[in-house]
């Protein structure tokens, strides 16, 4: 079958299409993306208002027209953090239910979790042993570790990227002092949640999901994206601790000439590399694996392996 996967991002609205079907490796058939930048848009009292709504309602319009267009049988439609926390809610997913027909479901931050991870799990397979995954989204930082699919011990934490620069980084480049101040935030916010990991032993295989590690693992020498999703790529916690104080002196412009980095990603970048050089370090992680599946990839699997199979499809 054809499906369209439809997740409302603190950064992007990103509507990917797979051609999937139980037993098999999702097929990635077309991807259709705006960079809308929800968490920018919420007003002082942290709602998203009628401008976010206007845009919202239309950026899902065109992604509903692109679904149709590639012939998808059904779209699995996720709202993340920015909406998640909106004050606004309720009347947001009401006008885009009633504008688009579409029903966002909004996940949590534990199920954001936990479904990145089972994506990292079917991605590496049992051989991996013992997963730490890490996933830095443009409003939250989710963590989990286990043995199994089912992650034993998860976190999420509001340390996205995008939602520390909005709030932390005003300059361009942004203030040392600023920096500073962040950064002993991102890591007083992240050491709370090191014991509860910790207990469980250390982990077999950390990975990184989501476009921010995704970067800063360019930048520090990985392989490009057209190299293709099946050459090992890897983040040393040495070779980006390097990187941060080069990231904090440069504009969001220089940052966007960067190799791998997506210009209208790059004014988060900084923010994003404090976030994954503190989670390395407190988590004692040398290097992680880039892993290229992750929550869009993990709620596909998710509704796959409750599709029935073999003679129960025909019945």
């Amino acid at each position: 079958m054809r499906l369209g996967v439809l997740d409302v991002g603190s950064n992007t609205v990103h509507l990917l299409v797979v051609d999937a079907h139980p037993g098999a490796r999702p097929l990635p058939a077309h991807s259709h993306k705006a960079d809308l930048r929800l968490a920018e848009l919420l007003d002082a009292e942290g709602a998203i208002g009628p401008l976010g709504m206007e845009r919202l309602v239309a950026t899902i319009t065109g992604a509903v027209q692109a679904a149709e267009d590639k012939g998808c049988e059904d779209v699995l439609a996720f709202a993340t953090s920015a909406v998640r926390e909106a004050t606004d809610a309720d009347r947001v997913l009401a006008r885009v239910k009633e504008e688009t027909g579409v029903v966002l479901t909004v996940l949590s931050g534990v199920e954001e979790a936990r479904l990145t991870f089972l994506a990292a799990r079917r991605w590496f397979g049992w051989s991996a042993g013992k997963l730490l995954l890490l996933d830095i989204g443009g409003g939250s930082l989710e963590i989990g570790y286990g043995m199994d699919e089912e992650p034993d011990a998860v976190a999420s934490l509001p340390l996205g990227a995008g939602r520390l620069t909005a709030g932390w980084l005003q300059g361009d480049p942004p203030d040392p002092t600023a920096v500073r101040e962040l950064r002993r935030h991102i890591r007083t916010g992240i050491a709370r949640t090191v014991g509860d990991f910790a207990r469980l032993g250390p982990p077999d295989h950390v990975v990184g999901t989501s476009k921010t590690f995704k970067q800063l693992a360019r930048i520090t020498g990985a392989a490009r994206s057209a190299e293709g999703l099946y050459v090992q790529r890897v983040l040393n916690r040495e070779a980006l601790r390097e990187w941060v104080p080069k990231l904090s002196s440069m504009s969001a412009e220089e940052r966007g000439s960067l190799p791998g980095v997506a210009e209208g990603r790059a004014g988060q970048l900084l923010a994003g590399a404090l976030v994954a050089e503190a989670a390395m370090d407190l988590f004692g992680v040398e290097e992680l694996e880039i892993c290229p599946w992750a929550l869009r990839e993990g709620v596909i699997l998710r509704r796959l392996d409750h599709l029935p199979t073999g003679e129960d499809a025909v019945t």
